[in-house]
């Protein structure tokens, strides 16, 4: 197995056109798991942890641009004001070792239906910033899952950064596994209010081939806080609505049985996280705040 260490992000770009099938390796909190269970041998290893542009982030007026690299554990310190839908995503992250080496793209270049940061970025709505020797572009977040563990990164890309709006509502994120800490996610679920354009976005992880946004869900709720006039009321949401909702998230399911939970247990899980995390992100739009500080919305 040949290391390639780049020094910049262009020598970066050549490396990987150079090498198409060098695997990228920053954090390696799921890269060097596969190599020393031999469950992968690449030819090559591209080392980006000398390119310290992936490591940093920058606060828009309107975006944060969050570069491929930056530690879940800085997003947490940093980011919870803008992101918090991706920082709280960032406490259930393993340990405090893994967090300050993961980030964001790892998870995105792993494309596991079981990594943590997918349900936030798909109810934020982000854009992925890939690049090559050929140029720069965005994909939807919505179009980079493509299958089991695959992207829509071409050979020669390499992710650069992630594009999240900064939150306009609340926005909360709910993780089911054998234990509260160190552990793969039997399945979870990301939810954010956009009350700008009145619109709700989710995210499921571990809960199908590949993780992904409950549609059906997410209409039925918009429509219903729309012609109830809840938005500009702040009422309560009828428990008939917050069940209807958990079960139509569910039904956007089509998960397997596997040694962490059968398939039953996480449509299940799924209809109960959806619905706490409703109660939870519209209590939080009622003005009632309620206290997500170093919490794991756990169901």
């Amino acid at each position: 197995m040949d290391f390639l260490r780049p020094a910049s992000w262009e020598e970066a770009l050549a490396a990987k056109a150079e090498h198409p099938t060098a695997v990228p390796i920053a954090g390696g909190t799921d890269v060097m798991v596969e190599i020393n269970f031999d469950h992968r041998r690449p030819e090559y290893l591209l080392d980006l942890n000398r390119v310290a542009e992936l490591r940093e982030w920058e606060v828009g007026e309107e975006n944060v641009r969050l570069g491929a690299s930056v530690p879940y554990t800085l997003i947490m310190e940093n980011l919870r004001a803008e992101l918090p839908g991706l920082a709280l995503a960032s406490h259930t992250v393993a340990s405090p070792q893994i967090r300050n080496r993961g980030g964001v793209g790892g998870n995105l270049g792993t494309a596991s239906p079981a990594g943590d940061a997918h349900p936030a970025l798909l109810a934020a709505g982000a854009e992925v910033e890939v690049a090559s020797v050929r140029g720069t572009r965005f994909i939807p977040i919505d179009d980079f899952y493509t299958g089991v563990k695959r992207n829509a990164l071409a050979a020669d890309e390499l992710i650069r950064a992630v594009h999240i709006k900064k939150a306009a509502g609340p926005q909360q994120f709910s993780k089911v596994g054998t234990r509260n800490a160190m552990v793969i996610a039997v399945c979870a679920f990301g939810l954010a209010l956009h009350p700008d354009t009145r619109t709700v976005r989710t995210g499921i992880g571990s809960a199908a081939p590949t993780p992904v946004r409950a549609r059906e869900a997410e209409e039925f709720l918009a429509a219903a806080l729309e012609e109830g006039g809840f938005w500009e009321s702040g009422r309560t949401v009828p428990p008939s609505v917050a069940r209807q909702f958990a079960e139509l998230a569910a039904g956007a399911c089509n998960p397997i049985d596997d040694v962490r939970g059968s398939a039953k247990y996480r449509r299940h899980a799924v209809t109960v996280m959806a619905r706490r995390t409703l109660g939870w992100t519209w209590d939080e739009y009622r003005g009632f705040g309620r206290a997500t500080e170093g919490n794991e919305r756990c169901a």
